[in-house]
């Protein structure tokens, strides 16, 4: 069966699929046809009127805008009481943020929802993401959210972190994940194939956790020229327990930030369907 399959640019995803995309796993009756694209530009495609991808990476934000897929229980990106930094050339309080311009990497992320989340509404302008350091260095915007490696590296960029997110997403739900990231299927491929893809996503991602040091020389051709050593604290930050499997407590975190979005009315009123973790 041909199935197409978005990801990021990121070497986590990468990390994810390398073994899928290799051939180091049989290919359990699937032809993977896999496009690269930026998180917005795949949370549009996946929340337009016609999505085409049969599989995608998205972020959990953007779930709540997708009513054609069904969240896979493997391949998420959640952080473990870590997650988006908001940055900002001096230093500030955040009492001051919700009176300040902030650049964001995109509104369907879940950058953006948890910052909403925890300050309520502000003043955005959205910039890809790596540019977001440069722009708030210049003074273009007071501050920034930084997302992907960018979390490690905001300081030698000349930035001061102000709040991360994840820190008070834990604090807030007394250390569920830090829901960011999914994979989802398209719900008209019927219950027993998202269930079969689910299973052949896992155990792709297990396979590059049992070779580490083979899957991160994959990942390193999307490290956009970050030392090796940087991308391997990147990858080990989003490629853990909970994304070979989100659990109980994965699934919580995404109802509950959703949830949370619905109930401040910064989300549309759909709740989206997990497949069960086998």
């Amino acid at each position: 069966m041909k199935i197409t399959v978005g990801h990021t640019p990121d070497a986590d995803d990468a990390f994810m699929f390398y073994a899928m995309l290799e051939g180091k796993i049989p290919p359990a009756d699937f032809e993977v046809e896999h496009t690269v694209a930026d998180i917005e530009t795949l949370n549009r495609s996946g929340a337009g009127t016609a999505p085409s991808l049969d599989v995608t990476a998205v972020s959990v934000h953007a779930c709540a805008h997708m009513p054609d897929y069904t969240v896979l229980c493997s391949g998420g990106s959640f952080g473990l009481g870590y997650g988006p930094i908001v940055v900002a050339r001096d230093d500030i309080s955040l009492d001051d943020l919700p009176g300040m311009r902030i650049a964001v990497p995109g509104r369907l992320t879940s950058a953006f929802l948890l910052l909403r989340l925890m300050m309520g509404n502000f003043e955005h302008i959205e910039l890809k993401f790596s540019d977001i350091p440069a722009a708030v260095r210049s003074g273009s915007v007071d501050a920034g959210l930084v997302i992907h490696e960018t979390q490690l590296t905001f300081a030698s960029e000349g930035v001061k972190k102000i709040a991360d997110l994840g820190e008070w997403w834990s604090e807030k739900t007394d250390n569920l994940p830090v829901p960011l990231g999914v994979n989802v299927a398209k719900t008209s491929l019927g219950a027993e194939t998202i269930s079969k893809f689910d299973a052949y996503l896992c155990e792709s991602i297990r396979y590059g956790l049992d070779h580490f040091d083979e899957a991160m020389d994959y990942a390193s051709r999307y490290a956009r020229g970050k030392p090796r050593d940087l991308v391997e604290r990147f990858v080990k930050m989003y490629v853990n327990d909970v994304t070979v499997s989100m659990g109980d407590a994965g699934a919580e975190s995404i109802r509950r930030v959703l949830e949370m979005g619905r109930a401040q009315k910064y989300v549309p009123d759909h709740r989206p369907v997990i497949s069960p973790c086998t």
